[in-house]
């Protein structure tokens, strides 16, 4: 199927928080990796998410270019010509952009999308997130006002995170401490500012323990009962269950049963990196490590050109990442649910 379209992606998420599951959020940072987040939604027969990061997006231009914007395009444009093969609905998601790269990236794209838009054209991605996470909640959220009504004009979907993730993502560190856990006086502010659906869609990452990356157990403590406190007295305050649309970040290394809680509490997209990322290179490394004498020419041999050959190797990366994220799929209940 095509990637999805914007009317497409809103009925994705009415399915999910509906049937109560969610949609792994996978980040790409090259053709292969587009490729085998394709063939594990596939593979799950779920719709899914697939997202480029700041960093993914320099990469993805040329590692000697770091054109974040281009790197990015140019990965839109190679996952929407393949998905085309695949039987599942494919949204397109740029994350965690905080306040020093919005001029230089999501800015850019918003309104490249809003022009396509004006064209009769469907935006290049389906949403982006805005991290305001490192600054305080009120500039916070004067910001996310704004970026929500370019996105009405971009007939995208804002992301928003209230609260703090903690580890590292791309350069972007926050500490492991209390400022892990968004408060229900946070969540109320966020509705007052960005409304209910009326100024426009809205996902909202609220922080209950996540930290990016894997830690040993007992590092981290996630509470998502937390989410379903911000629920309750945001839907009490304005009359509606439920209201927002969560997202679960930093889910690399979470138990099912935290997962499954945090779905059950309305998170419909967890976002999933440390993880794929592992199971990309793992298989490589297994190939490299067993088929040394073929990859290397050693003592004057020359070597197996089909064990250093980029695509044999490379359909085991993609074999293993898929294959994390039909896990995936299963744990977050979309496993089966394509439209």
């Amino acid at each position: 199927m095509p990637i999805a379209t914007p009317e497409v992606y809103a009925e994705m998420i009415d399915r999910a928080k509906a049937g109560k599951f969610a949609y792994p959020a996978v980040n790409i940072t090259s053709s292969q990796t587009v490729t085998a987040a394709l063939q594990g939604f596939a593979e799950a027969e779920s719709d899914g998410i697939i997202q480029v990061s700041v960093g993914g997006g320099e990469y993805a231009s040329g590692s000697t270019i770091k054109d974040r914007v281009s790197g990015s395009l140019a990965l839109a444009a190679y996952a929407a010509e393949v998905a085309k093969n695949y039987p599942v609905n494919i949204a397109i998601h740029t994350d965690h952009c905080v306040k020093k790269n919005l001029d230089s990236w999501v800015r850019p794209l918003l309104a490249l999308e809003a022009e396509q838009v004006k064209a009769g054209k469907n935006p290049t991605f389906q949403s982006h997130m805005f991290d305001g996470s490192d600054i305080p909640l009120e500039e916070n959220l004067v910001i996310a006002e704004e970026l929500l009504e370019l996105s009405q004009a971009a007939r995208t979907i804002l992301e928003v995170e209230i609260g703090v993730v903690g580890g590292e993502e791309d350069g972007h560190e926050a500490e492991i401490n209390e400022k892990l856990y968004t408060t229900v006086e946070d969540g109320l502010a966020t509705v007052r500012a960005l409304g209910a659906g009326e100024k426009g869609r809205y996902l909202t990452a609220l922080t209950f323990g996540n930290v990016h990356g894997v830690y040993k157990p007992g590092a981290v403590k996630l509470r998502p009962e937390i989410l379903a406190e911000i629920q309750q007295a945001v839907g009490a305050e304005i009359g509606q269950e439920n209201p927002f649309d969560l997202v679960f970040h930093g889910g690399s290394g979470s138990t099912a049963e935290e997962v499954a809680t945090a779905v059950d509490n309305g998170v419909i997209k967890m976002n999933i990196d440390t993880d794929t990322q592992y199971a990309f290179s793992r298989p490589v490394a297994g190939h490299f490590f067993t088929n040394y004498d073929g990859v290397l020419k050693v003592d004057g041999e020359v070597g197996n050109k089909k064990a250093y050959d980029p695509r044999a190797w490379g359909k085991l990366a993609e074999a293993g990442m898929a294959a994390r994220i039909v896990e995936a799929c299963q744990w977050l209940r979309s496993a089966g649910h394509k439209m």
